[in-house]
């Protein structure tokens, strides 16, 4: 009689993958809500849809949380791997941008639900929290690129501005929080304070945008799988279109009487911003635009990038309605509204490509 060797039983861990970009989940659908309540358009049942999106967002938001504590719990040893990633360190700037985003939409959409006071609280406390999350990333991801003493994997990828962008963030969203303090000093620090991150953001975003084009033109592509990341450069132009017209306009209840005319040179700088801007931004969409069609030519299969379609075009999508509203410009309001369905197809797509992917375990656990 022979005997078998025991089947070893391989138990899978779902935990064991859960890496910080799975929060642009939690951007790209955060943005669907909240660029739907910025539209020039409103009407109830996109109200509706917006205030469904942001319930959506926000236990997405709970769920990955939840997910990724458990990484760094259960799964150390993998977690520190990947934190030392050239690559993957980067989307460290995920988590702050999705506690801002579903901070914004319970400014914008919350109180429907939880009320007027319970609903500034949250995004104060969001905001607050994502901020805080985002300067530290903003400093401590390049550090720890610069201090790294294996530079062999190392070339300017789109995934660089992830941890540049989160500033900006707080710079737009910061914007919405202005109307909820108090009248004087307060508000004085909170719009210094945003017009700050803008230009942490903006300074080190365009320099990092510079090695990123030099990049490509020089090295090509990145890998096909990666190339949807191209898109993470609109996130960039989108949400400083956002934050300067968004503090611009909200500049006016800072400076006023013999100040006023400090608020009407903010708001111009706004708009003539976001013309020039703009500008590069539509160069930037087409550019991003050829190379996804160059790389779904190349078999582009579906992964986590994917999510890269969403948020950037979200920004562009408020983007665009900040300065339409600043400007008064018909024109500009009905490209906001194209653009907003555009990312209502990708968002869709991506997140029932998402789900599946999901239920199926191929996200969960990667060959």
């Amino acid at each position: 009689m022979t005997m078998t060797a025991p089947t070893r039983v391989v138990r899978r861990q779902p935990f064991e993958h859960i890496t910080p970009n799975w929060f642009a989940a939690v951007m790209g659908t955060g943005i669907v809500a909240t660029a739907a309540a910025t539209l020039p358009v409103q009407f109830p049942a996109l109200h509706v849809f917006a205030v469904a999106v942001w319930v959506c967002a926000t236990a997405a938001l709970i769920v990955i949380g939840a997910a990724f504590a458990m990484h760094w719990i259960g799964h150390r040893d993998r977690a520190v791997t990947y934190a030392r990633h050239p690559v993957m360190v980067q989307f460290y700037g995920a988590p702050p941008m999705a506690l801002l985003t579903v901070g914004a939409g319970a400014g914008l959409l919350g109180a429907d639900l939880l009320g007027s006071t319970a609903a500034t609280t949250l995004f104060a406390g969001l905001w607050i929290t994502g901020t805080i999350a985002g300067l530290l990333t903003s400093v401590v991801v390049p550090y720890r690129m610069i201090t790294a003493s294996d530079r062999r994997d190392v070339s300017a990828l789109p995934a660089w501005l992830m941890p540049v962008v989160p500033p900006m963030v707080s710079a737009s969203t910061g914007a919405l929080l202005l109307p909820h303090l108090p009248d004087g000093q307060w508000r004085l620090a909170l719009l210094c304070a945003c017009y700050a991150m803008f230009g942490l953001s903006l300074i080190v975003g365009m320099i990092t945008l510079t090695l990123i084009y030099g990049r490509l033109l020089h090295g090509g592509l990145p890998p096909v799988d990666a190339a949807p990341t191209v898109w993470i450069t609109l996130g960039l132009i989108g949400q400083s279109i956002t934050a300067a017209n968004l503090l611009g306009t909200d500049a006016s209840m800072v400076f006023t009487g013999t100040q006023s005319s400090i608020a009407v040179g903010l708001h111009v700088f706004g708009i003539a911003y976001g013309l020039i801007m703009g500008g590069f931004g539509v160069l930037m969409f087409a550019l991003a635009t050829a190379l996804t069609v160059h790389a779904a030519r190349r078999n582009l299969g579906f992964s986590l990038t994917w999510w890269s379609f969403a948020f950037p075009v979200g920004t562009c999508v408020t983007g665009a309605s900040a300065l339409g509203h600043a400007l008064n410009f018909g024109a500009v309001q009905v490209l906001a509204v194209a653009l907003y369905l555009l990312l209502l197809a990708a968002w869709f797509t991506v997140a029932t490509r998402t789900l599946r992917g999901v239920r199926r375990g191929d996200l969960l656990y990667p060959a």
